[in-house]
């Protein structure tokens, strides 16, 4: 399982694609937080990350389709899947350890704006006037919220040898997972009625209560059952390739 996770790792970097796409992620985010009028922190009255973490999971939406699209896709259009298989490792290893270094890649990547917070944190007035536990509690869901999107990336992945369809897919299933049961409780057959519960199902709702800084362990077993279900449907796809 760590040979897998390590080849992985060495895979992404060992490409121009990965370092380009760290660094766009970064670049963007730099811009909208630093830069742009509507966003810039320098343009509020008050020491806040706010920013980072309502824009982040839109980043993440295309980023981590990126990260996740050559995982199984390039597995069989090499046709090395199966040269996996004959290695002593399970299918259910071959998945975690794929998911694991893809996650390893999007922390690598979230790594630097913690440089944000010292900036922010000293910029404040007073230094340090900063809601530390929130900045926190905004954090696990932004990592949270990154395995959710690893484990779909992976199943987009294990979908199809294209890896631009996997890209496509994958982004779809991240907006569709994150954001449409927030407008679906908005429709009138819904609204008023079982709206609070079909906004429950989108990973939007369970991102922004752990964002206030409490961490509730609702919201941990619904990241924990997004993740656990889309790596079992991963294996399962996979094992149908191999049953092709």
């Amino acid at each position: 399982m760590i040979s897998v996770y390590l080849k992985e790792i060495n895979s992404f970097f060992s490409s121009l694609v990965g370092y380009i796409v760290v660094a766009i992620f970064l670049v963007l985010l730099g811009l909208i937080m630093w830069v742009f009028p509507d966003f810039s922190i320098l343009e509020y009255n008050f020491a806040s990350l706010n920013q980072l973490f309502i824009i982040a999971p839109l980043v993440f939406m295309f980023l981590i389709p990126a990260v996740t699209m050559r995982s199984f896709s390039e597995e069989y259009q090499a046709g090395t899947l199966d040269l996996l298989r004959t290695k002593p490792i399970t299918e259910n290893q071959i998945v975690l350890a794929k998911f694991f270094a893809n996650l390893s890649l999007v922390l690598f990547a979230l790594i630097p704006t913690l440089l944000y917070y010292y900036t922010v944190y000293e910029l404040g007035s007073p230094r340090g006037n900063l809601d530390t536990g929130a900045i926190i509690g905004s954090y696990i869901g932004l990592i949270l919220l990154a395995a959710c999107f690893v484990a779909i990336g992976l199943f987009a992945s294990s979908l199809s040898k294209n890896q631009i369809v996997a890209f496509l897919l994958a982004a779809f299933l991240c907006f569709f997972f994150y954001w449409a049961f927030f407008y679906l409780s908005k429709l009138p057959i819904f609204y008023g009625r079982v709206d609070d519960i079909i906004q429950k199902i989108g990973i939007d709702y369970h991102y922004e209560s752990i964002s206030r800084g409490l961490v509730d362990s609702r919201d941990i077993i619904y990241f924990i059952t997004i993740i656990f279900t889309f790596l079992w449907a991963c294996k399962v796809m996979i094992t149908e390739f191999r049953v092709r």
